[in-house]
């Protein structure tokens, strides 16, 4: 589309930044996604017919399961089950829990649009920069369509000619929750529906039309009674009434005002068009579906199933991976308020996992249940994971994180320290010192190796347990350091101290636990949370630790793809690309974007291309495979991590660290670094040839000198050198240029150079799960 029409002066779109389909679009999983954080909409459709699937992100039904099997559940009761043997007991009650239709996300409806008689939908466009779809109609004409950045309404704009008619129609799926049969209504221009949930709440979506000249304009939106309260159905119809008032071109002037702002943040330019497609695309999902002040982003975002079918997993609040890698991506592209929807959703909770923790730990701190509404009530599900506390280190880890790039001392004192504290305290709390001394939980597991089976409960402690124990406890000590608070900080150091060592085979690779390795393929790369995201080994760290990254990832590499998912592969990708394995990490990305994803871009989980990627071919999407893949292209482009957590540095500056040979050209712009610093550069011929760093803090900003012996030229004072390092003494926005020479050619490919064809299977795909 050209978006002059509304009175901007922007240029076309560059063709990465379009999201293009082929109607028909058969499935509400491959719509155009739209989305302003709180509400979504999926545009999809065939022949004459436009369908517009509605979302709201706040939209649950947590009751709990009937008969509330968890309540009196206790992880003392659970532990004895366990060292008795009685897997079946506690699954009956946990598992029992989740199988129930409730607690769980609900869809909000559907709007359709009838056209006229010969109109039919053609192409689907969504265009990135102004989050504006376009469905191109034939013989000619078309829709426009956004979700408002600013409003909480959609808007639609068409031909007066197009137009035959609209309707609303209420989720089928929501019968199974046994509510009752929806009100609905209208008048000439208007329909409405409002449907009656549990507990005397409801909600519903409203939909109003006006002519204007040749167009007709139809703004709908999603009501919430739990949020709208009494005036819900007059509020619902005011919004709609006040967009058509207003009137599509002065909303989407606003609505592109606050994208060209979220773009502005940074930007990133890679010489791989797919590549390019999808990094646009996840970094539009952030600005879709995650904003401070709504919900933040569960198993499917503001995109929940319309199948006539609740949606796949309860569309819950996953904290074994989902969750922590879906807010992954955040931090070095600078949407920092994006993050914050996560974090301030978390700590807002913070009394409910209290609770959790003194009534189901019996400890004192905090406690997150592994998979939870959005309440943060625990749902159940498989007990070794769902029930697991340690996940809760983990979610602590992206509040250390977000700390680590933004320097923010209001957050680190008023929310980070506390927050992770809380979640030390209760993990703490469950610690006991074995045989040897080093402390161990009473319980331990290793996400999702073996399933829900008996052989799942592992000997304290795993080594995921072990990781994500020593990296929340470092995190603290870090923190607590920071705050001036020495007495707390030795306490949590002493604490990771005694953690003892992680477990490795004589051959120096990461194993499951003390007694078992991991002899099979598996999605979940649990046991390499240390390498990364953890970055507790690190491949500048002691030889000893690097021996343990490279046998651990080439027995990974041994073990096969056979049992994998889509997410498996980008954290893959994000991982080698961490380590210095630039043609893996690309493999690992391009392999995914060939056979994970569906066409409107959403990470499926399983290979739709049953090519031999992995065993699964299973359809539903989940997120966080997407925005690992973001991490991933950032982890090409720029690391700053510091030695590991808790030693208190502000890491070291690395550009353009895991290039893939292909990449010859690239350039980014205000990526984060770690310290709160901005940094841009230019690669050409492989080579970097331009640097800048606008300074966060006060203090030393390292730059690692991994230019290949070229000397760069500095615009200001020259640099001291401290072994790799070119280091500078800075005061905030400061900033640190250089240019290098442009090498004369492109140097020759390395053996494991990814070539240009899509990516083909391993010749062995892998190990299988058997037990």
């Amino acid at each position: 589309m050209n978006p002059n029409r509304h009175g901007s002066h922007r240029p076309n779109p560059a063709p990465y930044q379009l999201l293009e389909l082929t109607a028909p679009i058969a499935t509400w999983d491959e719509a155009l996604p739209l989305g302003n954080g709180l509400q979504g909409a999926l545009l999809w459709g065939a022949d004459n017919l436009l369908r517009v699937s509605l979302d709201r992100g706040d939209l649950w039904d947590e009751r709990p399961a009937p008969g509330n099997p968890l309540a009196g559940f206790t992880y003392a009761q659970m532990a004895q089950w366990v060292a008795a043997g009685d897997n079946a007991a506690i699954s009956r009650v946990v598992d029992g829990a989740y199988a129930s239709d409730h607690p769980t996300k609900i869809p909000a409806g559907r709007l359709e649009l009838d056209l006229t008689p010969g109109c039919t939908v053609r192409k689907f466009t969504l265009e990135l920069p102004t989050a504006t779809a376009r469905i191109a109609l034939e013989p000619g004409g078309a829709v426009e369509a956004f979700f408002s950045a600013t409003e909480p309404v959609c808007l639609l704009q068409l031909p007066r000619s197009a137009f035959r008619g609209l309707r609303l129609l209420a989720p089928e799926s929501v019968k199974k929750l046994n509510y009752p049969a929806p009100r609905q209504g209208g008048t000439d221009g208007t329909a409405w529906f409002v449907q009656a949930t549990a507990d005397g709440a409801s909600y519903g979506i409203w939909a109003a039309t006006r002519a204007m000249g040749d167009t007709i304009v139809v703004a709908v939106t999603v009501g919430y009674s739990v949020t709208d309260g009494d005036t819900m159905e007059a509020t619902a119809l005011a919004r709609t009434r006040a967009a058509l008032d207003g009137g599509f071109a002065r909303l989407h002037a606003a609505h592109t005002l606050w994208w060209d702002n979220f773009w502005a943040q940074s930007a990133v330019t890679v010489p791989d068009e797919q590549v390019m497609r999808h990094y646009h695309l996840v970094r539009y999902f952030y600005g879709a579906a995650s904003r401070r002040g709504a919900p933040p982003i569960p198993l499917q975002g503001v995109w929940t199933a319309d199948a006539g079918e609740l949606p796949p997993w309860k569309g819950d609040y996953h904290h074994d991976l989902n969750t922590q890698m879906t807010y992954m991506g955040y931090q070095a592209a600078g949407h920092f308020d994006e993050g914050r929807s996560f974090l301030d959703f978390m700590h807002e909770r913070l009394p409910v996992f209290r609770r959790f923790a003194r009534e189901f730990l019996g400890t004192p701190g905090a406690a997150v249940p592994a998979v939870m509404t959005l309440g943060g009530a625990a749902m159940g599900g498989w007990a070794q994971y769902s029930l697991a506390p340690v996940h809760g280190a983990w979610v602590a880890h992206l509040f250390y994180l977000h700390w680590r790039y933004t320097r923010d001392e209001k957050f680190l004192r008023e929310i980070a320290a506390p927050w992770c504290a809380e979640i030390g305290g209760a993990l703490r709390a469950l610690l006991r010192p074995d045989a040897s001394g080093v402390l161990v939980l009473p319980l331990s597991a290793s996400p999702e190796a073996f399933n829900n089976d008996r052989r799942a409960w592992l000997k304290p402690n795993s080594n995921y347990d072990l990781m994500c124990l020593r990296m929340l406890f470092l995190a603290n000590a870090e923190m607590a350091a920071t705050l001036g608070d020495t007495a707390t900080a030795n306490g949590w150091r002493e604490s990771a101290a005694r953690l003892g060592p992680y477990h490795v085979t004589p051959a120096h690779i990461l194993k499951l636990n003390a007694d078992e390795e991991l002899y099979f393929s598996h999605r979940h790369l649990a046991t390499v949370m240390a390498i990364y995201p953890f970055n507790l080994l690190n491949i500048e760290g002691p030889a000893d630790e690097v021996a343990v990254i490279r046998a651990t990832v080439a027995d990974l590499d041994r073990l096969g793809v056979l049992e994998w998912c889509g997410y498996s592969y980008t954290w893959m990708a994000a991982l080698r690309a961490r380590i210095g394995e630039p043609e893996a990490a690309l493999w690992h990305l391009k392999a995914y974007l060939h056979a994970f994803i569906l066409r409107n871009g959403f990470h499926a989980n399983g290979d739709q291309t049953k090519s031999g990627f992995s065993s699964m071919d299973y359809r539903p999407f989940t997120l966080e495979g997407n925005f690992l893949a973001m991490a991933a292209v950032h982890e090409m482009l720029l690391q700053s991590w510091a030695a590991q957590p808790g030693d208190g540095g502000r890491g070291v500056i690395r550009i353009f660290p895991a290039m893939p040979w292909c990449w010859h050209a690239a350039e980014f712009a205000d990526l984060v670094a770690e310290g709160g610093h901005r940094v841009s550069a230019r690669r050409e011929n492989n080579a970097t040839t331009w640097l800048r760093v606008v300074a966060g803090p006060d203090g030393a900003v390292r730059i690692r000198d991994n230019l290949g012996g070229r000397e760069p030229q500095w615009s200001g004072a020259a640099p001291t050198r401290e072994g790799t390092d070119f280091v500078f003494n800075v005061c905030a926005g400061d900033v640190i240029e250089a240019t290098l020479p442009r090498p004369a050619s492109i140097p020759p490919a390395p053996a494991d150079a990814v070539p240009d064809e899509m990516p083909k299977p391993p010749a062995h795909p892998g190990h299988p799960m058997v037990y």
